[in-house]
């Protein structure tokens, strides 16, 4: 009771600055802990506004003390939490789905800057004590902007190889059976210097076999007879407007190049800067370089999470409980980090793998799905458990900064 008579007591001498945070500007609005509006400031998001818009705000709370709360401390509002934080003000995060529940309650809904920084001030006053304060190291901040630049040049290479599929589709009709990738060293010398059949038959063998023999030092001549015979059998396929369509195929196969190189520049700087962060999540079996990078990009300060059990909930792996007048049952969670949730998904799946021998990748891991089958449930719902398990397994590894010990024996837990 005493404690319950001091917290009112603060919350009484405490304004909350709710903030809605965009690229350009952000709005704030201060309210008191009866949910009064006090006042509203707008200012342009820009570090040299910063200090005026605290100083608006000194002046609407007067001699009380100041509560910030910023919905997007990661992106648009990075900067402004960073300088709060730097000069000792009390910075909370507040999830947006807080705010739209806040939004969606009032009978008539609207939607404004104003009106938003409005419901994230109202979270703040009510959730005050449970929200996570904000934190900013740069280095998890650093990683997660290198991986998500990562993973845009990935996929505009798969955008890339799709349309070289589509070109080489009606110049080498038997294009897939010349080379096992379409993106490997040799396949791109090879469609950059005979994009079409025309270029083959201006020049022999030979000198076929010496254009792509400094990339693939282990391939054969009869590679390359193998290769010509298999051009000669698709026909004719000359077409009208030949050398703007030749000309289509190398600017694609220069694309390609240079994202892998801006990939390979990528991954270098990520060799750099995880180690550290102290974590060693490269030393458990099925977890690479681009893996652990994602994992700590989406996961950034594993103290945030008191236990596996919250961050198994934050990546929407616990099972959430749905019942009405004391019926219902536990049923898949569809919310949490999505990204973090899949990155955990196919992690179960490589540790769960069998190859083609019948050999297990992963024999610990192997067994505890085969034990979960045995139970009773199905293969997903094992897969969910194997994935559960790995959160509590890399959770002790990020918490305490060790390397994987390669066999520990399975508990019962879920």
């Amino acid at each position: 009771m005493e404690k319950e008579r001091i917290n009112i007591y603060h919350k009484r001498n405490t304004c909350f600055v709710g903030i809605d945070m965009h690229k350009d500007a952000h709005c704030a609005v201060v309210i008191d802990c009866w949910m009064n509006k006090l006042g509203e400031v707008n200012f342009e998001n820009r570090p040299s506004r910063y200090p005026a818009f605290v100083e608006d705000v000194r002046k609407i709370c007067g001699t009380k003390e100041m509560v910030f709360g910023l919905e997007d401390t990661r992106g648009f509002g990075r900067n402004l939490a960073a300088y709060l934080v730097g000069r000792k003000f009390e910075v909370k995060h507040v999830n947006p789905a807080y705010t739209s529940a806040v939004r969606l309650a009032n009978p008539i809904i609207y939607k404004d800057d104003s009106y938003d920084a409005y419901c994230v001030a109202r979270v703040l006053r009510d959730m005050v004590d449970t929200l996570q304060d904000a934190k900013h190291e740069d280095i998890f901040w650093t990683i997660r902007q290198i991986v998500k630049r990562r993973d845009l040049i990935v996929k505009s290479n798969v955008m890339n190889k799709n349309q070289l599929h589509s070109q080489l589709a009606y110049s080498y009709p038997s294009y897939r059976k010349f080379f096992a990738m379409i993106d490997s060293k040799s396949a791109l010398c090879f469609w950059e210097n005979y994009p079409s059949p025309e270029y083959i038959w201006n020049t022999t063998p030979e000198e076929i076999y010496q254009t792509i023999k400094p990339v693939h030092q282990a391939l054969k001549i009869q590679r390359i007879h193998e290769i010509i015979s298999m051009i000669e059998r698709d026909g004719d396929t000359r077409k009208d407007y030949q050398p703007e369509r030749d000309f289509i195929v190398r600017n694609i196969v220069k694309d390609i190049r240079h994202n892998k190189e801006l990939i390979a520049e990528i991954d270098d700087e990520l060799r750099k800067l995880i180690p550290l962060t102290g974590y060693k999540l490269h030393t458990m079996p099925g977890i690479d370089l681009v893996t652990e990078a994602q994992i700590i990009s989406e996961i950034g300060d594993i103290n945030r999470f008191p236990d596996s059990d919250k961050l198994a909930r934050f990546m929407g792996l616990a099972p959430v409980q749905f019942s009405s007048a004391g019926k219902g049952k536990d049923q898949r969670c569809r919310n949490g980090n999505r990204a973090l949730n899949a990155i955990f998904h196919f992690l179960a799946i490589q540790m769960v793998a069998v190859s083609a021998s019948g050999k297990p990748r992963h024999p610990v891991f192997r067994e505890y799905f085969e034990q979960k089958v045995k139970e009773g449930k199905n293969k997903p719902q094992a897969l969910v458990c194997v994935a559960r398990r790995l959160v509590r397994i890399i959770y002790g590894m990020m918490k305490t900064k060790t390397e994987y010990r390669p066999y520990e024996k399975a508990d019962s837990k879920n």
